[in-house]
């Protein structure tokens, strides 16, 4: 591998890391603020519990996504300074604003809930994690917005005497359409996370200790895995239409589609040279791939060899055909482990409706291992941004310039191995603290002691 593959490789890790981070806190502050409403509604004490368990773990999460994230964003400096240099303009503002939003009104406002319970008003009190939960789902919008411009790039001029790129619209930027696809879609996502690992723990818990509100857990859990994995088909099944417009080559390396073709099916499985070129035997779907990429059966898609022509006569003479084989299976992969996981949780929730106990041999089978349901979700966010940023080769942005015009001048293989191997190393560390830190919150008790006295109501400020 080159200095830039590396660099490549490095990026990817540090941002592939963090990103298990961020669906997760996105999910667990919109759960735990929707559980503390519930409570404050319903004034049932196991929501105020499981609020406070969520909240724990959003803590938890929130921490480690924020310190990763600091990591990513110093990637641009580290790594690829000649991209920072000629989009600085346009990447300045959405990174300053998500790092504000991070650090001064997402961890604030988390800091003031955790230490503000039978201190605040209830209703103040409520409003701290509702504001939390608005500033992930605002931090996630305006970091997407800047991840739209490398697949899309808008609201920007060429500077004549700098030579850089120069941000013209700020709205614009924000309401780029690929912004507007992929938000949604970054969202269901997350609930999917989110939802999983709430199962997972409420599944264990409750199989070791019967606690009634750990099968709450479980359930929400599911749901949410359930309602966010139909709210991600429906809007990947727009974002691809998107995608289709805006980057036709990514959908046909997709399909490993050679050759323009009307009425194009999909291959829900294939067998044959890596590139997909000559296939010996495919499982396909008549229709399905038109059907994706424009929602119009008959329509036509166009191929890789037709794409390769166009843009060699647009852009120069190179290669324009991102990894074959990555963007095929990736994309298959993406779909089918999310909709693995939407079954798995769909099935739990079927098997232990009106209060049910799984008693068949393959219910208690599906218990066993269902606190590993959280591996599929976010497996399936990981390859899914797999797909979505090397099936985008060789463009940093697309369209502009290239990944090899980005990187940072004067790096060598060995400093760029040193720092790798640096970050896999204390991030595999970290992985293991959070882990501890989840299993060892998992394990207590949802309900306070009852030999602990409960707070006076007088005490308590005025609600």
């Amino acid at each position: 591998m080159d200095v830039l593959d590396l660099t490549r490789l490095q990026f990817a890790v540090v941002t592939i890391y963090h990103y298990f981070f961020v669906p997760l806190s996105i999910s667990l502050a919109a759960t735990a603020a929707g559980l503390q409403l519930t409570w404050l509604r319903t004034r049932n004490d196991k929501y105020r519990d499981l609020t406070k368990f969520v909240g724990k773990l959003l803590i938890v999460t929130f921490a480690v996504g924020v310190v990763t994230g600091l990591v990513q964003e110093f990637q641009f400096g580290m790594g690829w300074s000649n991209f920072a240099k000629f989009y600085g303009d346009v990447f300045g503002p959405t990174l300053a604003i998500e790092g504000m939003l991070a650090f001064f009104l997402e961890a604030t406002f988390l800091a003031l809930w955790y230490f503000g319970w039978d201190r605040l008003p209830r209703k103040v009190h409520a409003a701290t994690i509702v504001i939390v939960a608005v500033g992930t789902v605002l931090s996630a919008f305006i970091i997407l917005a800047a991840n739209s411009f490398m697949q899309h790039p808008v609201a920007y001029s060429i500077d004549p005497v700098t030579g850089r790129a120069h941000l013209d619209d700020f709205g614009e930027l924000l309401l780029n359409k690929v912004n507007l696809a992929a938000f949604p879609h970054t969202l269901a996502g997350a609930i999917m996370v989110g939802g999983s690992l709430l199962l997972s723990i409420g599944v264990w818990r409750f199989k070791a200790t019967a606690e009634a509100g750990f099968r709450t857990l479980a359930r929400l859990g599911a749901w949410l895995t359930v309602l966010g994995g139909a709210f991600t088909a429906i809007t990947g099944d727009h974002l691809g239409k998107v995608m289709t417009e805006v980057q036709p080559m990514k959908m046909a390396a997709a399909e490993a589609l050679y050759e323009t073709t009307t009425g194009a099916p999909f291959s829900a499985f294939a067998l044959g040279k890596l590139d997909g070129s000559e296939p010996y035997f495919t499982v396909d779907i008549p229709y399905l791939l038109s059907i994706l990429a424009t929602g119009d059966p008959h329509s036509t898609v166009q191929g890789i060899n037709n794409l390769q022509e166009q843009y060699t006569a647009q852009y120069g003479p190179g290669s324009y055909i991102p990894m074959i084989p990555v963007a095929f299976w990736a994309f298959r992969l993406m779909i089918g482990i999310g909709m693995a996981a939407m079954v798995i949780a769909a099935y739990y929730l079927w098997s232990t409706r009106r209060g049910r106990e799984p008693k068949r041999w393959h219910d208690r089978q599906l218990i066993r291992f269902l606190p590993l349901i959280p591996l599929l979700p976010a497996a399936a966010n990981t390859v899914g941004w797999i797909f979505t940023e090397t099936a985008r080769q060789p463009w940093i942005a697309f369209g502009i310039s290239k990944v090899a015009d980005g990187i940072s001048p004067g790096l060598t293989r060995a400093e760029v191995i040193a720092s790798l191997i640096g970050f896999a190393l204390i991030y595999g560390i970290v992985a293991v603290v959070w882990y501890r830190l989840v299993r060892h919150l998992s394990r207590q008790p949802l309900a306070p002691s009852k030999d602990e006295p409960a707070p006076v109501a007088d005490e308590a400020p005025v609600y």
